[in-house]
């Protein structure tokens, strides 16, 4: 499967998808309530309106024109930090290497527009992504318990230095 995926960039016409996808995925596995695709939304608007080209980017994965899986680099809270945001691999796209492949390619974009590094924002639930993290260099800097999306969940922020 993954030979023949592509990463091509984010698209307006992409935004529907990208939050019905997260919102049923993470309402299956996690139990998340209705709250968490009207945050994605906001997410995605933010960038269709007013995300810096140069400095920031979305990808989609797909493979044999479905829409598989995504990554976003955006600018931080501090200009010279760059924010993972809106990661995912659907189910059936697993196993396959995107996940990695989609981590690289957001890295080596940071990397090459000149951020000192990425920081991310997960939950601990998501261990998977938080083994993907941990095996690509990033470091746990804080977690705390919270209630989000109708779930009890330990929040963590994970960050990598170049």
């Amino acid at each position: 499967m993954f030979g023949n995926i592509a990463l091509r960039p984010f698209q307006d016409t992409d935004l529907d998808w990208l939050v019905e996808a997260h919102a049923t995925h993470y309402a299956r596995e996690e139990g998340f309530d209705d709250s968490f695709g009207p945050l994605v939304e906001s997410i995605l608007q933010r960038y269709l309106l007013d995300h810096d080209s140069a400095r920031e980017r979305g990808w989609v994965a797909e493979h044999d024109a479905h829409r598989i899986g995504s990554i976003f680099c955006v600018q931080g809270a501090q200009p010279s930090w760059a924010k993972l945001r809106l990661f995912l691999v659907l189910p059936q796209a697993r196993g396959f290497g995107l996940g990695q492949h989609l981590l690289d390619t957001c890295l080596s974009f940071a990397g090459g527009v000149g951020y000192d590094g990425v920081t991310l924002w997960t939950h601990k639930s998501h261990e998977a992504a938080c083994a993907l993290y941990e095996k690509n260099g990033f470091v746990l800097e804080a977690e705390k318990p919270v209630r989000s999306f109708g779930c009890d969940l330990i929040e963590q922020t994970y960050k990598i230095v170049f």
